[in-house]
């Protein structure tokens, strides 16, 4: 029996929730497995009604669960970093979600912006440390408000998490078994001191596996390779700003942000998995957004599980709809409704 915390939260958010729990229920029936879930108002009305974010005893009961399944945080009357702060950071920190993980995939080539690629172009994984870098907060004011004023934002990197990092990069690069190369992105020829760390654990790291090949590219030429030659990536592991950067770039790629689902993995502890485009406010209600990304976000939780076969059957049937019936991945322009695309799902599956 899994227990699954579902976080619908703003905007579109519940109701790409709702699709996905659709196709999980169907998932359950066909594949045999038992699971219980449990909503929490994690988000902005919660905000505006209480002034709360999230509790300590919040985070207790969410480590009790077998996962997260959360739709979007974002509200527009609701100050931006507070709910970002307040909710999603928090949980990341609080839980040790310590990895990001985003696959980066084609499923339609008319979905890609860049010439002549095809989905066996565009078929790679970013791994991207998920709790320190510049997004730990760490920094300070000095002559604040004067024309002295300066700004110090610290990027802050341990040796142990970056090792564990890596660490999981190359054990995921295994297990993909595909080109068997990671690379590592970053900025050496700048930024010496996190970077010097970085790529001296990479390195030596890189001497226990002598099975997966290694290299290097700055972040800048990532972005480069990425719409030139994206077939050249297999596993790309980074740090936490150059991670959030160059993910929304393979969105793109892959198609827009309608496709494109993360998850924030602890090995050893709750995961949590999200579409990543957002509470997309201004199509609350309409039942026009794309609830594909949310669906694939399932996929990678039904895996997190252990339910292998329920994780493929419903990429599967992803793949099936993305080829097959949309006219569009942008909300508004499928050709169906968000419950449409929903039902779609659970009939290929």
């Amino acid at each position: 029996m899994y227990k699954i915390a579902v976080i619908p939260g703003d905007g579109t958010g519940p109701e790409v929730i709702r699709e996905g729990l659709k196709v999980l229920e169907a998932a359950s029936k066909k594949y045999k497995f038992q699971y219980e879930t449990k909503s929490f108002d994690f988000g902005g009305e919660r905000y505006l009604s209480t002034g709360k974010t999230l509790e300590d005893k919040d985070i207790e009961e969410l480590k009790k669960y077998s996962a997260i399944y959360l739709g979007a945080i974002g509200h527009p009357q609701v100050k931006p970093g507070i709910l970002e702060t307040g909710v999603l950071l928090r949980l990341r920190f609080s839980l040790d979600q310590y990895i990001n993980l985003r696959p980066v995939k084609l499923y339609n080539e008319k979905f890609c912006p860049l010439k002549d690629k095809k989905p066996e172009d565009i078929d790679f994984v970013v791994v991207r440390e998920n709790s320190e870098g510049l997004y730990k907060g760490m920094g300070e004011f000095r002559d604040k408000a004067t024309k002295d004023e300066v700004a110090i934002q610290v990027s802050y990197n341990t040796r142990k998490g970056v090792e564990r990092c890596i660490r999981y990069g190359f054990e995921y690069t295994r297990k993909r078994n595909k080109k068997k190369k990671l690379t590592l992105c970053g900025k050496t020829n700048v930024l010496t001191y996190a970077w010097d760390l970085w790529e001296r654990v990479f390195n030596e790291v890189a001497k226990e596996y002598p099975d997966i090949a290694t290299d290097y590219a700055h972040v800048d030429a990532t972005t480069m390779w990425f719409v030139k030659n994206p077939e050249w990536f297999d596993v790309i592991i980074t740090d936490n700003m150059f991670g959030d950067i160059i993910t929304d770039l393979g969105a793109m790629i892959q198609g827009g942000m309608g496709i494109a689902a993360g998850g924030n993995i602890n090995p050893q502890g709750v995961s949590m998995f999200e579409p990543i485009g957002g509470s997309a406010p201004k199509y609350t209600g309409k039942n026009v957004i794309n609830p594909l990304a949310a669906i694939c976000a399932l996929s990678m939780l039904l895996e997190s599980l252990g339910e292998a076969r329920a994780s493929a059957a419903v990429e599967d049937a992803v793949i099936e709809v993305a080829a097959k019936k949309l006219k569009s991945l942008a909300a508004g322009k499928m050709g169906y409704s968000t419950s449409e695309v929903g039902d779609l799902l659970v009939r290929y599956l």
